[in-house]
């Protein structure tokens, strides 16, 4: 459940549907979804606030709306489970009492400690990559797990002693978990995910020089040098070559580097294990001393690269997006669809969790993002967020992957829409 402003719809939702539902009421950059009065889908993000909300022109204009999204889901048990961090305490630990907190509960209601998906929900000024990295390892292939990086929110679980939060502790994200009931008798719930990456690369590899993380402001100074080259490199002489390979795009468009890490990553007390994935950081500038960036975790000797957003990346991997839930409209998805498709898999409903940056000012044109899934499955439920970090891990239900894309693990992505399908297969005929 996502929405704009207050507290009551969640606790509208708790009288309506029971105090052991779980409800989580987040704070978007925008929303996607059927008008209730027109039945017209939208996409719709927030005027930006300038003069606050006493301002009577930012009253006049601003678009404000929730959209509601409840279900229903045969087969799995769903529970909301914190990554609380008490005061002083590294995040590193408080991730993995997370992660062990999500096996567990799985491992009661399905006898498996990995569940099917998770939708996750970062607060504002949390770092997830560590979150994700850690996730990522710890749960296997088939886990789907999607959200949004960066928002503001409030839950209810259906166990009460997770919604106990004291002043002495923070929430820094929400995980809404979904199970295998260990009793299910009914078909099978299955979730597909598909991304619509929205960024390209742009000059040579670097490697960096020297590394200085600021953890006051969540934000990295670098120098760097060209891959296979001696000479240490300003952030201005860097950026310099970056701009001039984008001195013909007509407007300027936003710069990340995409960092690749090689790190050891374990649960607990588990030996930990090597793994490699790459992290964008947003470009917030350069001088004479250092290229400054968003976020910390990078160290000396690590590569990276420029990218920058592209619209036209975007439509073209939008298409591939929408040739892919062709298939499993199809029923040709994978080996465990045969037969005459339709038949075989029913698609129910689906979530969109699409970049901030996106939308009709990115393309030039409206409901781009959501055209993929409109087209595909008309009156199916659909709703959607525009997010501050749109997260999905590499699992085997990814689809529509573009044919360049880098067989290192991403989880967390810039000026990308990521699509969620949930589909129902029902029991088969010996049942």
């Amino acid at each position: 459940m996502l929405e704009m402003d207050s507290d009551r719809p969640r606790l509208c939702c708790l009288q309506k549907l029971g105090f052991n539902i779980p409800v989580i009421v987040a704070v978007a950059n925008g929303i996607m979804g059927r008008d209730a009065l027109t039945d017209e889908f939208k996409e719709v993000k927030w005027g930006a606030l300038f003069g606050g909300f006493d301002d009577e022109e930012y009253a006049r204009n601003i678009n404000e709306g929730i959209v509601l999204t409840i279900g229903y889901l045969p087969g799995l048990k769903v529970e909301a489970i914190p990554l609380l961090r008490p005061q002083k305490t590294p995040q590193a630990p408080c991730i993995d009492n997370f992660v062990m907190d999500i096996k567990g509960y799985s491992a009661s209601v399905s006898g498996r400690p990995f569940p099917v998906g998770i939708i996750l929900f970062g607060e504002a000024n949390s770092d997830m990559k560590l979150v994700l990295e850690k996730l990522d390892y710890a749960m296997p292939m088939d886990t789907v797990v999607v959200g949004d990086e960066r928002g503001s929110f409030v839950y209810t679980s259906g166990n009460d002693s997770t919604n106990i939060c004291g002043r002495k502790r923070s929430t820094e994200a929400v995980a809404l978990v979904f199970a295998q009931d260990r009793n299910r008798s009914s078909g099978n719930i299955q979730f597909h995910v598909a991304l619509s990456n929205g960024v390209s690369a742009v000059g040579v590899r670097y490697k960096t020089a020297s590394v200085i993380s600021k953890n006051t402001d969540s934000s990295t100074w670098l120098t760097a040098r060209r891959e296979g080259q001696h000479e240490v490199l300003d952030g201005q002489s860097i950026l310099l070559d970056i701009n001039d390979l984008l001195e013909n795009h007509i407007e300027s468009p936003d710069l990340y580097i995409g960092v690749i890490k090689h790190r050891k990553y374990s649960i607990g007390a588990e030996k930990p294990m090597p793994r490699t994935c790459i992290a964008y950081h947003g470009v917030v500038g350069g001088d004479e001393e250092y290229l400054y960036v968003d976020g910390i975790g990078i160290k000396t000797a690590d590569i990276f690269q420029f990218y920058h957003s592209d619209p036209n990346t975007a439509l073209a991997s939008i298409t591939e997006v929408n040739d892919a839930l062709k298939n499993i409209k199809l029923g040709r998805n994978s080996k465990s669809f045969k037969g005459d498709g339709d038949k075989d898999i029913n698609v129910f409903g689906g979530l969109i969790f699409a970049c901030y940056g996106r939308g009709e000012s990115f393309f030039g044109r409206h409901n781009v993002d959501s055209s993929p899934f409109l087209e595909n499955f008309p009156g199916v439920p659909l709703a959607g967020i525009f997010c501050g970090g749109e997260m999905v891990r590499p699992c085997t239900t990814l689809i529509g992957q573009c044919h360049e894309a880098s067989p290192v693990s991403c989880c967390l992505h810039v000026y990308s829409s990521v699509y969620l399908v949930m589909s129902y297969i029902p029991p088969s005929l010996e049942y």
